[in-house]
């Protein structure tokens, strides 16, 4: 059974949208196989942990629409699903390595290994552990086991080469030597990524780790991890990175990267996870909107592409915005109401639905484009003082109207319009002005039918 996963850290506000078109891969690759996805929580970094930050992260893939098989909110066999409950099977499989002799006690201090660091680098060397501890591994352990010495686990980095098959990236051969002996398990007893990741996938039996490709170059030192255990590979594949529009990396200083953010924006789920489904992917037909169950179906893992994709929230606003015109009314005001909440009377909302429909590319569009609809503007963009006259003359064309409909509204202002001989983008933009408050608005004589009679005339009196 194919079995894939996401393993995010709880150390940011939220999940990283380039996290969720990774993990869009991993549920899309297990469901098209009749397999399993599982959200597994990496929180050995407790220095970085945002309070809050794993049920955020949880509550929003729950949210766009990637449920876990497995889970830390679902369980499973293979629980616990959080890397901080779990310190004692990292324990022992690091132990397991010293006693195979695939890694060593390490007792060097913090400002040993920043001299040497040093050292190494204004030498011009690649930075890595001079094996001190182990070149004197028979005297660490007799301090470690008599006089409990605080100290760490490193990896015995083997002499050779590591050569893997990514279906991204094809055949990659990394030369051991360029290798650091990297820290497996801290002096606190939390793992570092690379034995909890390891020891996790397998424990899980994880088949495919689709990562990002920041991963990369730690594959080899996994690699050589699970050979020093005896067990057998995963397939590897490694996406590439979001990028800016302006290909710089995505990051939060130039536009929002957290999850929530957009749905916050009122953009829909599906088409969030519809856009990053296109980030590093193209659909077969060449379709850009497709839902989640179209995409699992015609998804490959080895038709992820290595340029790195472009995610542009422009593009995403647009994508949002075919969605909502092709979402029935009903269905939309239901949308509409849960975002901006209750206290908007429904009827009413539903009545500027069909007015806005084609003019919002968000649900946070809606409330600037319909607030007059709700109450009076007090703000006009249009200074109106000397258009009194003007205005008498409408409201008393306006209170012989007898049928209150949008087309009856605009044929009796036309005709106010043509005795004023006043030009008719001029006229309607004041009386829009009185209405709306703004210059741009949904239709206008549209609006003052859903207004109605008596308060479109208060509205147009009072100027």
């Amino acid at each position: 059974m194919i079995r894939t996963r996401i393993a995010p850290s709880p150390t940011g506000k939220d999940v990283h949208v380039g996290s969720i078109a990774t993990a869009l891969m991993n549920y899309a690759w297990a469901k098209k196989n009749k397999g399993q996805f599982i959200i597994r929580i990496e929180d050995t970094d407790q220095s970085r942990l945002v309070p809050g930050g794993e049920k955020k992260m949880l509550e929003t893939l729950e949210r766009i629409g990637l449920k876990a098989d497995e889970s830390p909110l679902v369980g499973g066999p293979h629980a616990p699903y959080r890397q901080s409950e779990r310190l004692e099977i990292y324990k022992k499989y690091a132990e397991e390595l010293v006693a195979k002799g695939k890694a060593y006690y390490c007792t060097c201090t913090p400002d040993r290994l920043t001299k040497m660091r040093e050292e190494q680098q204004s030498k011009k060397q690649i930075p890595k552990y001079d094996r001190q501890c182990f070149k004197n591994q028979v005297e660490i352990v007799k301090q470690v086991k008599e006089n409990n010495v605080r100290h760490v686990v490193r990896l015995l980095i083997p002499e050779g080469k590591v050569t893997f098959n990514d279906l991204v990236r094809g055949e990659v051969t990394i030369e051991n030597q360029n290798l650091d002996d990297q820290v497996l398990l801290k002096s606190d007893g939390f793992p570092t990524y690379h034995l909890g990741v390891v020891v996790d996938d397998h424990l899980m039996e994880i088949t495919h780790i689709i990562r990002g490709e920041e991963w990369l170059p730690s594959t080899p030192k996994h690699i050589i991890l699970y050979k020093a255990f005896g067990w057998e590979l995963p397939t590897y594949a490694h996406n590439s990175l979001l990028r800016n529009p302006d290909k710089s990396k995505l990051s939060k200083r130039k536009n929002p990267v957290w999850t929530s953010e957009y749905l916050e924006k009122g953009i829909f789920p599906e088409a969030l996870l519809n856009y990053l489904a296109l980030m590093g992917w193209s659909h077969p037909d060449g379709k850009e909107i497709f839902d989640l169950d179209e995409y699992v179906a015609v998804f490959d893992v080895k038709n992820i592409q290595k340029t790195a994709p472009v995610f542009d929230p422009v593009k995403l606003d647009w994508m949002n915005g075919e969605y909502i015109r092709q979402m029935d009314d009903k269905k939309l005001k239901i949308r509409i109401m849960d975002y901006i909440g209750a206290s908007y009377p429904e009827d009413l909302v539903m009545k500027t639905v069909p007015l806005i429909k084609e003019r919002i590319k968000r649900l946070s569009d809606y409330l600037p484009l319909t607030e007059f609809i709700f109450k009076s503007p007090t703000i006009y963009e249009v200074d109106l003082k000397e258009k009194k006259e003007l205005f008498e003359k409408i409201v008393s064309k306006l209170e012989t109207v007898s049928v209150w409909t949008a087309d009856k509204i605009g044929e009796a202002m036309m005709v106010v319009c043509e005795e004023s001989k006043t030009k008719r983008g001029e006229f309607f933009m004041n009386v829009r002005v009185a209405i709306t408050g703004k210059k741009i608005s949904p239709p206008l004589n549209d609006s003052m039918e859903i207004l109605g009679k008596d308060e479109s005339l208060k509205r147009l009196k009072s100027i």
